[in-house]
């Protein structure tokens, strides 16, 4: 079981992911309701909207396969990209240095793999840790290394991904089986619509 803070730091992206997730069910449902209701009576658009589906389908299931394909490059990517934002890191407010003070505020970390790593920056040399990296609120650590945390942000961002993976796979995996029903079964009423008017002739 996952710790009181811990629960709260992964809340935001949970809820960001369920929103997006409902959005595109809902967006995904009224389409095909809309679709069905007004040519039902037509075969060739139930095709058309069940190869439309196959398509939204099979572009997910490459973007997944590409994410678990290159997952290690991804992984590479953000700890060269937080090396950089630590290097360029000043406190005047640029996006970069706003987001490292987010991460080690939130995760109560420090540096990437480290605190040690803030020492071979600038603004480590000028004026010492930022206070983001304090164990407590309103410390003024300079370079005192007791008063900050110990810990990397790199470790703690990937055992958060890695912990919270099972979730999306689960989601995901739920979404792309409505998607296989909603194919399946715009396939088979295209048939029977084909064999109606061939009966009727």
């Amino acid at each position: 079981m996952a710790s009181p803070s811990r629960r709260l730091q992964t809340k935001p992206v949970i809820t960001c992911f369920k929103s997006v997730l409902l959005i595109y069910t809902f967006i995904f449902w009224i389409t095909g309701v809309i679709l069905l209701a007004t040519c039902r009576a037509s075969a060739w658009m139930l095709k058309l909207y069940a190869m439309f589906l196959t398509l939204i389908f099979l572009v997910e299931l490459v973007a997944a396969i590409v994410g678990f394909v290159f997952r290690h490059e991804i992984k590479n990517s953000f700890k060269n990209n937080y090396e950089k934002a630590l290097k360029q890191y000043n406190a005047t407010g640029d996006y970069r240095s706003d987001a490292v003070d987010k991460i080690q505020t939130t995760l109560h970390c420090c540096g990437v793999t480290d605190y040690r790593d803030w020492k071979d920056t600038n603004y480590y040399s000028e004026k010492g840790f930022p206070k983001s990296c304090c164990k407590l609120e309103g410390c003024s650590p300079q370079r005192d290394a007791d008063k900050v945390n110990n810990e990397g942000c790199f470790i703690k961002v990937m055992t958060i991904i890695e912990s919270e993976m099972g979730v999306v796979a689960g989601i995901s995996f739920g979404v792309a089986c409505f998607q296989l029903i909603g194919i399946f079964l715009a396939y088979c009423l295209s048939r029977a619509i084909t064999n109606n008017q061939y009966e009727i002739v």
